[in-house]
């Protein structure tokens, strides 16, 4: 089976980087992302995408990234139910965020350049895969990420 998104858009709002009661580091954002076409006389359209990222992924985000910031990003889709308060069930549909990188306008990387980023974060493989030859890939991990975590 495969679930995998790929997703460019800008982000709708400013970031706040949040820990979890056991201290691992979260953010929760929107990513508004232009429709490819656009009905005669009208304006265009955009879908607004819940996205969640973890750990590091989280950490990098925060840092790198802000209101308005043009990124590119790749990830899980997954859903889930819940019930408020109120006793009201809520559906929420959200992308599990595992692989960011920088896009925009060469004056945009720039300044995203002078703050000594990388162009592209992607989650460090499970340790099972420690042993495999490099992919290419930037690894800003001090350790290995866990897929047996519950996020909620």
């Amino acid at each position: 089976m495969i679930n995998r998104t790929v997703l460019m858009g800008r982000i709708t709002r400013d970031l706040e980087l949040r820990q979890t009661p056991s201290g691992v580091s979260t953010v929760s954002f929107t990513l508004a992302v232009d429709r490819s076409y656009v009905k005669q006389g009208e304006e265009r359209q955009a879908d607004f995408i819940s996205c969640v990222a973890w750990r590091q992924t989280a950490e990098f985000i925060t840092k790198y990234f802000r209101k308005g910031s043009l990124i590119a990003l790749e990830g899980q889709l997954r859903s889930r139910v819940y019930d408020d308060k109120n006793g009201v069930k809520h559906y929420v549909t959200e992308v599990f965020v595992d692989n960011v990188s920088f896009t925009g306008e060469k004056s945009e990387r720039k300044q995203e350049q002078s703050y000594g980023a990388e162009y592209e974060y992607h989650r460090p493989e499970p340790a099972v895969h420690e042993a495999a030859p490099s992919s290419g890939r930037t690894d800003y991990s001090d350790g290995v990420l866990s897929d047996d975590w519950v996020p909620f």
